[in-house]
């Protein structure tokens, strides 16, 4: 095995090099902390969201579109746009909430003391608790549940971090890297395939947390909407995940939720870049405002 660049050993200390080159180097950084000021905005219901439309950020919002479409009007939220492209989360008011500088991140202000969240998994299950819905009650069927939800936090980096890296966003495709992660990453997806062959959902037979947290990273790359990498990845060699994922992509409040905080892509209705209200998905898309808004 040569080494790549060729010239190439570690130093005996590691430096950091700020022109490293990759789609996010102008805001990677070795430290931790707010690089400004900059005070987040607080709407009019307790649940204050502050995230972006990336598979971590598409959890949080499903998950309230769910708990809303259930009937549970607490979980009404504001839903406000954290540019990650452009350094938002290092904001002193969105560290203050997330020390760890990544998105998503909620407030919720029904408590006497306003509780910060931040962590996706951490959210999910905090929402969960909070409102009794999408978690089973059973032991055993909470205990699968929270086993799958545990699962995808400790899985996606080696999907997003790893493949996704080296083979959409890396300056320079590494055949070593993108054959280490795609080996990773593949075998997930048959981990999930092999469950899904004998279970409707990922605890069995009643839709989860754990559906709500692996279904925008592994459901997103099985279609391709994440990477568009299914024909690379040989989506269709996992049948029983591309089941799974196409009947959750149906769910009303999933098709509402993956377009909050979102702003990309050629379909302008499918960019709610921020979400204040139920009535937001008829009269706020991108499509619906004047020109000069959708700049």
């Amino acid at each position: 095995m040569t080494n790549f660049p060729a010239d190439y050993t570690p130093p005996a200390v590691w430096t950091w090099d700020k022109d490293n080159g990759g789609a996010f180097a102008n805001i990677n950084r070795p430290i931790a902390g707010a690089t400004h000021d900059k005070t987040l905005p607080v709407g009019k219901h307790p649940l204050q969201l502050y995230s972006m439309a990336t598979p971590n950020g598409v959890k949080v919002t499903v998950m309230l579109e769910e708990l809303l479409a259930a009937g549970h009007s607490g979980a009404e939220y504001d839903a406000w746009m954290i540019d990650i492209r452009s350094g938002d989360q290092f904001g002193s008011d969105f560290v203050a909430i997330n020390p760890n500088s990544k998105i998503p991140a909620l407030m919720d202000h029904s408590a006497p003391e306003p509780v910060r969240l931040f962590e996706s998994g951490s959210i999910l299950l905090y929402l969960a608790e909070k409102f009794g819905a999408l978690l089973p009650t059973d032991p055993a069927r909470r205990t699968e549940a929270l086993n799958w939800l545990f699962w995808q936090m400790g899985s996606a980096p080696y999907l997003g971090g790893g493949f996704g890296h080296f083979y959409a966003y890396a300056p320079i495709k590494i055949e070593y890297c993108i054959d280490r992660f795609t080996m990773e990453t593949k075998r997930q997806l048959d981990v999930l395939n092999r469950h899904l062959a004998d279970n409707e959902y990922l605890a069995g037979s009643e839709y989860s947390i754990a559906d709500i947290a692996i279904w925008p990273w592994y459901g997103g790359v099985a279609s391709g909407a994440v990477y568009n990498a299914a024909e690379f990845l040989q989506a269709q060699d996992y049948p029983h995940l591309l089941r799974w994922a196409d009947q959750i992509g149906e769910r009303p409040a999933v098709k509402r939720g993956k377009i909050v905080n979102r702003t990309w892509g050629d379909d302008l209705s499918e960019q709610l870049r921020e979400r204040h209200d139920a009535s937001d998905f008829e009269l706020r898309t991108q499509d619906k405002l004047a020109p000069a808004e959708t700049d």
